[in-house]
């Protein structure tokens, strides 16, 4: 085993860091031992100096972040700070400076990972994030490794916590959506300002991610369709109920039949419970990946926390080292294919239709008459009525998103519809 030991700069003490941190220290031995030399935690990078920072010598600390990445004498850098700057301009300053980088950065990378990547490959440097997309579940591994002799075609997955959550406590007590979320916040699965998880900006950052690595093409934050689960009611989750499904907020990325292009999307979905991603509870995430010769592979665990995340940057970590030891790197960027992404009026999908309407004979006949008019074959429809009022639920076939999207609009013109309860899509079958 080599006696000097690998240098690592900490940008970051929050949950995250201050974690990673902690096992740094206390499995010291363990890591020196699976990497062939110590590891030394040569700096932390913070913003208040002042909080103190149980088990973390004070001389490490500073407020420049810069300075830190610079010196020269870093191996790594583990980058958890979050955002887009300061953090892409130390990762990049990082790399110049002889470090490969760990980050657990999904909205940078999801922004712009092109220009991280092409960082990391000119100056030779590793860029490993792991802890980016499902916490403690290993997924970027055994998607740019593991099958990384394989096609992948499909990636469809739970991988935000706080709402699946949320929607599992719906689903389980027939609590509307703002109950659930106070529910989520007393409970700290929910921050004080939930946007980012309950408008799906979290989970499509993450799907961004996802479809870049499973395809090989560059899958940009603005490419992903987005919606979050805050119009998801508590009658949606009946109508589910009854149809034998369940609701998730769903990231779903696919490559098109005839294989020229790809797609990126977010949004809340019907899904059987039958599919082993209904089963997913509480605050776990959950991927399931089709692949062309590997077949169904799903992978399951908690995808946030302090502790979760930690044990991906320190998995990282570990490779990392062990590559700096090889004087080799690990994957990089896989673009090769340049395929375009497509918007979601052009995916195909399935509608789960709720309308209010009047009671009364040649309602029905109208509604289909829209559906056939747009192109779009009607599945199942449930009708229920009373007091001259009536409550119209219909599934449809499998049809271009645009098309759904444009009966819908037609649907509301009608003088026999009073409105549209509800609006989902229906995947996994």
């Amino acid at each position: 085993m080599r006696t000097r030991p690998l240098k690592v700069a900490l940008l970051g003490c929050g949950v995250v860091g201050s974690e990673v941190a902690r096992i740094m220290t206390t499995h010291a031995a363990d890591l020196a031992a699976r990497i062939g030399a110590p590891v030394e935690l040569a700096g932390v990078a913070v913003r208040r100096p002042s909080r103190v920072r149980e088990g973390i010598d004070p001389a490490l600390i500073t407020t420049d972040a810069t300075a830190l990445v610079k010196r020269g004498d870093i191996d790594v850098v583990i980058e958890v700070i979050g955002g887009i700057e300061p953090a892409r301009a130390l990762i990049t300053t990082a790399f110049e400076h002889g470090a490969s980088v760990v980050s657990a950065n999904k909205a940078l990378l999801a922004e712009d990972g092109a220009t991280l990547y092409a960082a990391a490959e000119q100056h030779g440097r590793d860029l490993y994030f792991e802890a980016a997309v499902a916490g403690a579940i290993p997924l970027i591994r055994p998607l740019r490794e593991s099958l990384a002799g394989d096609k992948v075609n499909r990636v469809l997955g739970i991988v935000n916590g706080t709402t699946n959550f949320i929607l599992d406590k719906m689903e389980r007590t027939g609590a509307g959506y703002s109950e659930a979320l106070d529910e989520a916040t007393a409970l700290g699965y929910a921050e004080a300002d939930p946007t980012a998880d309950v408008e799906g900006f979290d989970a499509a950052a993450k799907a961004a991610i996802l479809a870049g690595i499973a395809f090989h093409t560059r899958v940009r934050l603005d490419d992903v369709y987005r919606e979050g689960l805050t119009e998801v009611t508590a009658a949606d989750m009946a109508s589910a109920q009854r149809m034998g499904c369940t609701v998730k907020l769903l990231a779903i990325c696919e490559r098109a039949a005839d294989g020229q292009s790809v797609t990126a999307r977010v949004h809340p979905a019907m899904i059987p419970l039958s599919h082993p991603l209904a089963s997913v509870r509480e605050a776990y995430n959950a991927v399931f990946v089709e692949a062309e010769a590997a077949g169904q592979l799903m992978f399951y665990g908690p995808g946030a926390g302090g502790s979760p995340t930690a044990s991906a940057v320190l998995g990282d970590l570990v490779a990392v080292c062990r590559n700096k030891l090889a004087e080799a790197t690990g994957p990089g960027e896989s673009a090769y294919t340049q395929l375009p992404v497509s918007p979601m009026g052009d995916v195909v999908t399935r509608y789960h239709i709720s309308l209010d309407v009047a009671d009364k004979p040649g309602v029905l006949a109208q509604v289909a008459t829209v559906f056939a008019e747009h192109g779009v074959s009607i599945d199942t429809v449930r009708q229920q009525g009373k007091d001259g009022e009536a409550s119209l639920v219909v599934v449809t076939h499998r049809a271009p998103d645009a098309a759904l999207s444009g009966t819908v609009e037609a649907l509301r013109k009608l003088d026999t519809v009073r409105g549209v309860a509800s609006i989902m899509r229906v995947e996994g079958e």
